[in-house]
């Protein structure tokens, strides 16, 4: 045996085994910052939802009150808030239909009247809400919600959640 090569007995195994922790605590980080991405843009997605929303409502309040002597004050589909067929002319409420930042398709639940009018819109998603507070004007009801289709985007706030209300459909 020569002197200074290592043996029997020598640490050479401990540095086997910290390798070891050395990997398990780079997966354990890895993890924990892939959950605080997936976090971050679902909190991203909800800003999203909201300024759409907003949209969606204020489209919906210019109809309503855009709205010819006579004629109904809501539109029976969202398309409609694109261009209004109560007048001859091109006249618009909305530039174009949003799709969902959290589903990402241009389908939205949307809540009608009992003649089928719409009401209001929501997410189709039911995955639970990040913010629970600092919502914008108009919207403090969305305090008490827990998943995002009951974030009700109505010109007048909804006492039930979009999910327990009557008359809900998709739009075509």
């Amino acid at each position: 045996m020569r002197i200074g090569s290592p043996g029997p007995g020598t640490n050479a195994g401990f540095t086997y085994i910290g390798l070891l922790i050395f990997v398990a605590m780079l997966g354990a980080a890895a993890t924990a910052s892939l959950g605080a991405g997936a976090s971050l843009l679902q909190r991203g997605a909800e800003a999203e939802l909201l300024a759409i929303g907003l949209e969606y409502r204020a489209a919906l309040k210019s109809y309503a009150e855009a709205t010819p002597f006579g004629q109904p004050d809501a539109p029976k589909e969202l398309t409609e808030l694109l261009r209004d067929p109560r007048y001859p002319g091109v006249r618009r409420h909305l530039r174009r239909l949003y799709p969902d930042p959290l589903t990402g398709r241009t389908e939205w639940g949307v809540l009608r009247d009992p003649g089928g009018r719409i009401l209001g819109i929501h997410s189709l998603s039911t995955t639970a809400t990040l913010r629970q507070a600092e919502f914008p004007l108009g919207l403090e009801s969305f305090k008490e919600a827990r998943r995002h289709d009951e974030w009700v985007f109505a010109l007048v706030p909804q006492a039930t959640s979009a999910t327990n209300a009557g008359g809900i459909g998709t739009p075509r």
